[in-house]
């Protein structure tokens, strides 16, 4: 038997059962991932391999280094072939980590490869892959049609004049792609030379001279109309941790003004404006009745040599241990107080934090939008088997698991829609499972429900967007 075979990671006669039947049908809405816009408008054909599975993945660059391979065949100069054979040659290192999963299912979903990948069957799996790569319909468009992606959702600086968006609303793509609002830099007062070139293009952008607080906020308004306009629903935060220290409109602007000027804000003072910025962007999500995104509790850029060397998103980030409760809670209050409180999906990255999450997203569900606060599926480190359970065991424990909004790829590669084929794999393991102890009836007409909703349904039901 093949190593990824039709029952791969379903370990009870039931759980296959519901995979087959329930789990393998409905499409696929990617509703967070970082897929880069100009290939998809483009319809990006891959060279080869290298192009499209090893091109800025991090993840395999952290495992290549930790196998003792050298920079130049993870981020360097090495030729596109040296580099896959350095990952070939990594791979058997990888077993019990998910990329060893994930590696396999890859190559056998986009390209018929059975073979498991080590330095011998490198040069084979690399010719078969770069012919399937040239002869078979494996551009952006390809892909998204292979894998019935219904829609997908970019992450997207307010900045941005979202063309290649037009140009892919205009090609008749089936596959529906929106922009979603993404304003972080907008927080960062405290580093003025990224902030103020960020301000600058943001008046640029909008149409807006930026003098004070209020014009900013005022221009990013503007960006967000625009967004709306262009079938976003969706805004996004990769935050350290929630911020709930609010300042007064005038100590806000003065901060403001100071980072204007060149001076660089205190960690208090970025903090109670970030605190003060987060308000402003949720009122905008609620009264366009967007979904809020909030990403917590990745450290990132700890490796402050290669940081300077490499910049960001290029394997040097990690867990990062914050309290999460009081100031998320603080946040959540002070919108709902406003009656300004959109619907959100909070993502954890550290572990610890579960139950912390998955209880404080109760305490602001309003008894109209069924699960008007969500607690989002396992990101990052996270997105892997036994973190995707603990997640998914939390939020079943806490709150209503029939009403999550399951799986998305958080991914800059065209290579992950397999993703969510595995996560529907773990999905049904362990409802199966379940089954199986007593701990759940043994009825379709409750668990395929279930299941459809968190693959699918719940998703599309829940998030607003236009999927005609």
């Amino acid at each position: 038997m093949s190593f990824i075979h039709e029952n791969f990671l379903l370990t009870t006669k039931t759980a296959q059962r519901l995979y087959h039947e329930h789990a393998v049908e409905p499409p696929i809405l990617d509703y967070h991932c970082h897929l880069p816009p100009k290939d998809v408008a483009e319809n990006r054909r891959f060279a080869n391999l290298f192009e499209i599975w090893l091109e800025g993945d991090h993840y395999k660059w952290r495992a290549m280094r930790a196998n003792g391979i050298e920079e130049r065949y993870c981020t360097g100069d090495a030729a596109p072939y040296e580099k896959f054979l350095a990952w070939a040659r990594t791979v058997p290192a990888t077993l019990r980590n998910p990329l060893y999963h994930w590696t396999h299912l890859e190559l056998k979903r986009y390209f018929g490869i059975d073979h498991l990948l080590d330095e011998a069957s490198a040069p084979a799996v690399w010719d078969r892959a770069n012919a399937v790569l040239s002869d078979h319909e494996l551009t952006a468009h390809g892909i998204l049609g292979k894998f019935r992606v219904k829609a997908v959702c970019t992450t997207d600086d307010p900045t941005d004049d979202l063309r290649y968006h037009k140009a892919i609303a205009a090609s008749g793509l089936a596959t529906k792609v929106f922009p979603t609002f993404r304003p972080d830099k907008a927080l960062n007062v405290h580093a003025p030379e990224i902030f103020n070139p960020w301000v600058d293009a943001l008046a640029a952008a909008s149409n807006t001279h930026i003098a004070t607080l209020n014009d900013c906020v005022g221009a990013l308004r503007k960006r967000h109309d625009y967004f709306h306009e262009m079938g976003g629903r969706l805004s996004d935060h990769g935050l350290c941790h929630a911020y709930g220290d609010f300042p007064s409109d005038r100590e806000a602007g003065a901060i403001f003004g100071r980072a204007r000027s060149g001076h660089a804000a205190t960690p208090e003072e970025h903090r109670r404006f970030a605190s003060y910025m987060m308000l402003v962007f949720g009122r905008l999500d609620a009264e366009k009745g967007w979904t809020k995104q909030l990403h917590l509790g990745a450290r990132r850029n700890n490796n402050t040599r290669r940081f300077r060397q490499m910049g960001p998103d290029t394997g040097w980030d990690s867990i990062g241990d914050w309290p999460q409760a009081d100031a998320l809670g603080n946040y959540l209050d002070a919108l709902d107080q406003e009656n300004a409180l959109p619907k959100i999906v909070v993502y954890n990255l550290n572990p610890a934090d579960n139950y912390v999450l998955a209880t404080m997203i109760g305490n602001f569900q309003d008894g109209v939008t069924a699960g008007k606060i969500q607690f989002g599926s396992g990101w990052w480190f996270l997105d892997q088997k036994e973190a995707m359970q603990w997640q998914m065991n939390a939020l079943s424990n806490c709150g209503l698991f029939s009403r999550f909004l399951g799986m998305l790829t958080d991914s800059r590669s065209f290579m992950s829609y397999p993703r969510h084929e595995y996560f529907r794999r773990v999905l049904c393991d362990l409802i199966g499972r379940d089954v199986e102890h007593g701990e759940l009836p043994d009825r379709d007409d409750l668990l395929g429900p279930l299941i459809h909703g968190i693959c699918y349904g719940n998703a599309k039901n829940f998030l607003g967007l236009n999927l005609e």
